[in-house]
């Protein structure tokens, strides 16, 4: 069975309702990312980004996979299927995809602020000011922040490294280090980009581009892979 690893990208769950930094009225247009996603915003109001994240949380609540989502799950069935995401929603695992690395952490979890593993399943609750961890400080969003460590992207790059097939999903390739990932990818294995965007792909290594959103690009891609086998 060929290992397939999918790296996806806000992209992957625009079509289900999540709101992104980057789009054309997205979260950058309301907050200041320094305030709500980086160490120095916690630290200035741990208040409004407890409360900016609560609004996430609810808003994933609503929200349901999409038809990429769905796709990426069943091609389990012919494939041995990696997730990687740049995402914090639980939209890939809803779908039943079962191998899902998250990058940039989990919404729907809390951690310590002063024992990073010290990690809890929260679902779609609030983090309020106040609630503590079994050592007794803070929780804050299970989330990388700017200017914090990856520290799931050595598993992301061995992962990446085993790919016989290496598909780039809803990524702009623009926020590093996940967008260095295909460069991991060995040199036999097909890789593919699935975008309705024009997206600058760092390297002459030939790349199938399929100019569409998640739910029918991941669709067309399905019967390509499948026709191959």
């Amino acid at each position: 069975m060929k290992k397939l690893v999918v790296l996806t990208g806000a992209g992957m769950s625009a079509e289900s309702g999540i709101r992104t930094f980057r789009e054309a009225g997205g979260l950058w247009e309301e907050y200041d990312v320094t305030e709500v996603a980086s160490p120095m915003g916690w630290w200035k109001s741990k208040e409004l980004v407890l409360r900016f994240y609560n609004e996430r949380r609810r808003q994933l609540a609503e929200c349901k996979p999409n038809a990429g989502h769905t796709g990426l799950a069943k091609l389990e069935d012919k494939f041995d299927v990696h997730i990687i995401t740049q995402n914090i929603d639980n939209l890939h695992e809803r779908a039943g995809s079962t191998e899902v690395l998250h990058l940039h952490g989990e919404l729907t979890k809390a951690r310590s602020t002063s024992d990073p593993s010290l990690i809890y399943d929260i679902g779609y609750d609030d983090i309020n000011p106040g609630d503590k961890c079994a050592k007794g400080s803070q929780l804050r969003p299970h989330i990388v922040w700017f200017g914090e460590a990856v520290p799931m992207l050595e598993e992301a790059i061995k992962v990446t490294a085993t790919a016989d097939i290496f598909v780039v999903i809803g990524s702009s390739l623009n926020v590093y280090p996940a967008a260095g990932l295909i460069d991991y990818a060995p040199a036999g294995a097909s890789l593919w980009l699935i975008d309705p965007n024009d997206v600058y792909i760092p390297f002459s290594r030939k790349v199938e581009v399929i100019k569409e959103k998640a739910s029918e690009g991941v669709a067309i891609l399905r019967e390509k892979l499948l026709s191959g086998l």
